[in-house]
């Protein structure tokens, strides 16, 4: 069985952590080495607002450390993958730092948008929670990680994704702000109410959190709780109840930071955050129906190698895949979208992505790109019907679906915006900004979007089915049955020009 030899290095806002793993053609992976290095990045940054000079000395030391240890593995450098998260994100000066990263240590960094970083922590969930917890697969469920400087949050619904948000709420900056208000000395609880309860209607309108039954907390700050009144659910997972849980951090809230490092055996760097943190899950815990919180013993780290290893499993794309629909579906039921018109136009947009795969050229990413335009290509009609094709791309441009980035975002919006309406022109701002390639796809998806949608053009869903067939100089598009096509026909006539102009193809329904 063949193996490929990984490293991992997160530059987080407490530490820089390393995974060395190996990665097996058969999906699988196995942990063969960790380090961790404790540092004040999201001090720094959540301060000031840049990275100090001795902060970024200090992690260029590690890196080097890093970079003699990792050479006695003999990994290749195309397999040496360097992330960061929050405190990096918010950096004013992260440029400098990622090129002083690159210069002095030839590691090349990449910073994890909000997004990106929900979808690797939902990949490590699922990989931790495997088939152990029956009621998270069948149930409503959220999953949340509290880091440093961010806070990610899923909600599922019996499995599905319903959506995913990364809040500017972190532990370091939440003990910041509260040092500031209340004195030093004051236990914060009032600021985070007041400061969560946004959040929390937020989240409310998107699934009842009463209704939540699992909540899992992906953060090493219940790692703690769960080592002393949890118990095991498998190997990568405690449970702890929730009676335990809401008394053990009643117990230890008025510790001090000292405390913490004495009684836990942590570093400073985690002991700062840990009561915030903890007060934090607590907040959410007690606004939910969960029985019991779940800690799965995972980090973005390993998000990240299921991530490698999925690219020989299919069965977790496809899953993965599908979580991204459910979370465009549910921002499409936000804005009370037509879901039967808007999926019946997905699934003509995929038939005729599948059948011209050698004509466009594009990638099992792209299609589930082109997909979510589908699902949301009339959303805008919440805002005003006239121009909806604007108003859907401003939505979607503003708005965050889980498992896509934001620049796969910028293109989804675009090809919304040329669903109907005129082609893009060189006065359009946001279209001619994105990058040659990124143009040429959204040229090559609109044009698909464009004859789906006038295949539905009276939203009846009549055409239940057809097949592609491509001629020379045509593709014709067959019915599954005799069909009054009038209203189909004048739509083929109306956007059918830019498929033509793209691929070269005259449209023909038959």
């Amino acid at each position: 069985m063949g193996a490929t030899l990984t490293a991992i290095i997160e530059i987080g806002s407490t530490g820089i952590r390393l995974h060395v793993a190996e990665i097996h053609s058969n999906g699988g992976w196995q942990v063969l080495d960790r380090a961790v290095r404790p540092a004040s990045l999201g001090r720094d940054v959540f301060t000031s607002g840049s990275l100090s000079r001795e902060s970024i000395m200090e992690c260029l030391s590690v890196l080097q450390n890093y970079r003699e240890l990792l050479s006695g593995w003999d990994i290749a450098d195309n397999d040496i993958h360097v992330i960061a998260t929050s405190a990096l994100r918010a950096a004013r000066n992260r440029d400098v730092f990622i090129d002083r990263v690159r210069q002095e240590t030839g590691f090349h960094l990449t910073i994890v948008e909000g997004i990106e970083e929900n979808r690797l922590m939902y990949l490590a969930v699922r990989f931790a929670l495997k088939q152990d917890l029956p009621l998270f697969w069948r149930a409503n469920s959220m999953i949340i990680e509290i880091g440093g400087g961010s806070t990610e949050i899923m909600l599922l619904r019996r499995g599905q994704m319903v959506a995913a948000h990364s809040l500017k709420m972190g532990t370091i900056i939440i003990d910041q702000h509260s040092r500031q208000g209340f004195g030093a000395g004051i236990i914060f609880e009032r600021y985070l109410n007041e400061n969560i309860k946004n959040t929390l209607s937020l989240l409310n309108m998107e699934m009842d959190l009463a209704h939540v039954r699992t909540m899992v907390a992906a953060c090493s700050d219940a790692h703690i709780v769960a080592d002393i009144v949890g118990k095991e659910l498998n190997e990568n997972c405690k449970i702890i109840e929730r009676k335990d849980f809401i008394e053990f951090v009643e117990r230890i809230r008025n510790l001090s930071i000292e405390d913490c490092i004495h009684q836990f055996g942590i570093p400073y760097a985690n002991a700062e955050g840990l009561i915030p943190g903890l007060l934090v899950l607590k907040l959410f815990f007690e606004r939910t129906g969960a029985a019991d919180v779940v800690v799965p013993y995972i980090t973005i780290r390993d998000g990240y190698l299921v991530d490698l290893a999925s690219g020989v499993d299919s069965s977790i794309q496809d899953e993965f895949f599908s979580q991204i629909i459910a979370s465009a579906v549910n921002l499409g039921r936000k804005y009370h979208f037509d879901e039967a018109h808007s999926r019946h136009v997905a699934a003509h947009c995929m038939t005729i992505f599948d059948a011209l795969v050698k004509e466009h050229g594009m990638n099992r990413r792209h299609r589930i790109m082109l997909e979510t335009a589908a699902i949301l290509h009339d959303v805008g009609t919440y805002i005003k019907a006239s121009g909806h094709q604007k108003h859907g791309q401003y939505i979607v441009s503003n708005s965050e679906i889980f498992g896509l980035h934001q620049d796969e975002l910028g293109i989804i919006a675009n090809v919304i915006n040329y669903h109907r309406g005129d082609p893009p022109s060189q006065s359009d701002i946001e279209y001619i900004t994105l990058q040659r390639e990124e143009r040429i796809l959204v040229l090559k998806m609109a044009s698909i979007l464009r004859v789906a949608d006038a295949l539905d053009r009276g939203h009846t869903q009549q055409l239940k089915k057809i097949t592609v067939e491509r001629r020379l100089e045509t593709v014709v598009f067959h019915v599954d049955k005799i069909y009054d096509l009038s209203l189909e026909l004048i739509g083929i006539e109306e956007k059918g020009g830019m498929f033509q102009d793209v691929f070269g193809c005259k449209v023909i329904l038959n």
